[in-house]
């Protein structure tokens, strides 16, 4: 492990095992101090984030999107603190910390036994969401997980999302898709997010008025399990409550191969998300490069 890899791993140990013991005021302080500190830094991340926010709003002036992400820096770091915090949540936090809307598309889908796919963005704190359906509705499920370097990052996410309720797969290796058929078609819960992707398989879809390529997995998912597809998209408002939505779900077409059916289901995902994300723009945390027109070649995804 190189000295940067051993400072990663370190920093994120201390988030868990000291952000937590804060009384919560006094986190939500430091997050927005360091989100600030961050963003007039103007690092690449936050300037990505700010030309992500261009596409989003391509009316709104300099100025506006200045401000738009200094409030997705909060949002981001808002984000962190609360995903440092959530193991020491009880139960009643959990329930409370979260009010969806629309919840019915995922209680009559699991009520059906046919298996559900929820897919999210980068929006507000997918995790939290996640541990509400482990805590108010006792539903178990499946996610997948990036590996991140150092190893030991990783197990630390692992062990974290564990903790709250995940069964949680390695992005890598090529088993995950059979395991998540395997829990569709047994009824189960699969939670995927699904905003990004850049790699060979991915699917490209109009966003926002040029092309992004967004995974294939949850259409192809629902196509071979027969599993309930359903987009979801999170906020934050002024509260320290979240907020969110259960889209309706997206259907199978009748007619065309499998690719194009993959197509036409992951753009409807996308357009799903696309509404969330216009309507809460600095909820969406995105400070990577996601329209094709953006990446570099000579440098490869980033």
């Amino acid at each position: 492990m190189t000295a940067a890899d051993r400072l990663t791993d370190s920093l994120y140990g201390l988030g868990w095992s000291t952000v937590k013991k804060l009384p919560e005021p006094v986190a939500v302080r430091l997050g927005d101090s360091i989100a600030d500190l961050a963003w007039k830094q103007r690092g690449k991340g936050v300037q990505r984030l700010e030309s992500n926010y261009a596409r989003v709003r391509p009316d709104a002036s300099p100025e506006r999107l200045r401000e738009l992400s200094r409030a997705g820096m909060r949002s981001y770091l808002r984000y962190w603190m609360e995903s440092f915090r959530l193991p020491s949540w009880s139960e009643e936090r959990i329930r409370t910390g979260f009010v969806p809307k629309d919840v019915h598309h995922l209680t009559d889908g699991l009520a059906s036994g046919r298996g559900v796919i929820l897919a999210l963005p980068h929006l507000a704190n997918w995790d939290l969401a996640g541990a509400w359906v482990t805590t108010e509705l006792e539903t178990p499920f499946t996610t997948v997980a990036e590996r991140l370097k150092p190893e030991t990052l990783y197990d630390r996410f692992v062990a974290y999302r564990q903790g709250l309720g995940m069964e949680v797969l390695p992005h890598s290796g090529g088993t995950a898709f059979g395991t998540l058929a395997r829990r569709l078609r047994d009824g189960g819960l699969v939670c995927l997010v699904a905003d990004r992707d850049l790699s060979a398989s991915g699917i490209e879809v109009g966003f926002f008025g040029d092309t992004a390529r967004m995974p294939a997995g949850p259409a192809l998912l629902a196509q071979q399990t027969g599993a309930l597809l359903l987009p979801v998209t999170l906020w934050y408002d002024d509260t320290p409550v979240m907020k969110g939505r259960v889209h309706a779900p997206i259907e199978v077409p009748e007619s065309g191969d499998k690719a194009s059916r993959t197509s036409v289901m992951t753009q409807a995902l996308a357009d799903a998300f696309a509404t969330g994300i216009a309507d809460h723009p600095e909820d969406w945390h995105m400070l990577q490069r996601l329209w094709l027109a953006d990446l570099d070649p000579a440098k490869g995804p980033s």
